[in-house]
């Protein structure tokens, strides 16, 4: 059997549910933990959210519980694009946890099976999806300069120039896409399926995928952005059953938005995108 079988519960669940409210509320929790970062709001939240999954559903809450320690776990830092040495180690440490925790407590502790890597999908990809690997790049090119740019939020990552820098740059903008990917797709979203369509657990997932986003950095109007881009990783993986496919796509994305913002901060440095760098 593929690994990625267990992705969705044998019965499709109701698309309307008392479960959606708990649901709603943990989910919620992300924006004040990473939007505002404001945990003295954000936690007990996502309490109450735990408590009101217990008076619902059981199974629910032990989903919604593994999907908070993993909130908790990121919470406990900063997630701001700093790439001093003490910050790259230690932001790789607690995601690298973040992802860690909830597995062993699926695995281990109720003792199942649910949270999976599934890195091949078990069927060859279909013509759509070789397309969209040449279209993510080209849209990346037309949209994500203009945006850092005229935003301004490219000030949101460090300005690089020397080559640790702009190497240290470049991992922690894929690292952090394939964690992306590993969290919010394979951990939450993937949780949330059990108990939830297919849409309604994507738009879950997608407000705490874009809820870390914003603190990371895409602010002002890259939620225009980001929210389509969480629904299709979701929507994609759950066509393709592949991370390899999602983690892909994720870093020819994330190879753009390092280019862009490597481009905005040394005038010159790039000729070939169509807005040029402040200072220019």
């Amino acid at each position: 059997m593929p690994a990625a079988a267990s992705l969705a519960p044998t019965d499709a669940p109701p698309a309307i549910s008392l479960k959606l409210l708990p649901a709603a509320i943990v989910v919620t929790s992300a924006i004040p933990l990473f939007g505002f970062e404001e945990r003295l709001v954000g936690y007990p939240w996502l309490l109450v959210g735990l408590i009101v999954a217990y008076f619902v559903d059981r199974e629910l809450m032990r989903d919604l519980g593994i999907i908070a320690a993993g909130l908790i776990v990121v919470s406990t830092v900063s997630v701001k694009a700093d790439i001093s040495w003490p910050n790259f180690f230690l932001l790789g440490f607690v995601l690298s946890l973040a992802v860690a925790v909830p597995f062993v407590l699926d695995r281990f502790v109720f003792r199942r099976k649910v949270i999976r890597f599934p890195w091949r999908g078990g069927q060859k990809w279909q013509p759509w999806e070789k397309s969209y690997l040449f279209a993510v790049p080209f849209l990346g090119w037309l949209i994500l300069p203009f945006y850092f740019i005229q935003s301004g939020s490219y000030q949101n990552w460090p300005a690089v120039s020397e080559p640790s820098e702009v190497l240290r740059l470049f991992i922690g903008v894929n690292a952090v896409g394939i964690w992306d990917e590993l969290f919010f797709i394979c951990t939450v979203y993937v949780l949330l399926l059990r108990h939830f369509p297919v849409l309604t657990a994507n738009i879950l997932q997608a407000i705490v995928f874009v809820s870390f986003l914003w603190e990371l950095g895409y602010q002002a109007w890259a939620p225009l952005m980001t929210i389509p881009f969480a629904l299709l990783q979701g929507w994609i993986f759950h066509r393709t059953k592949s991370l390899t496919y999602v983690i892909i796509v994720h870093l020819l994305f994330d190879l753009v938005v390092f280019l862009a913002i490597v481009h905005a901060h040394n005038p010159g440095v790039f000729g070939f995108f169509l807005i040029e760098s402040p200072g220019s």
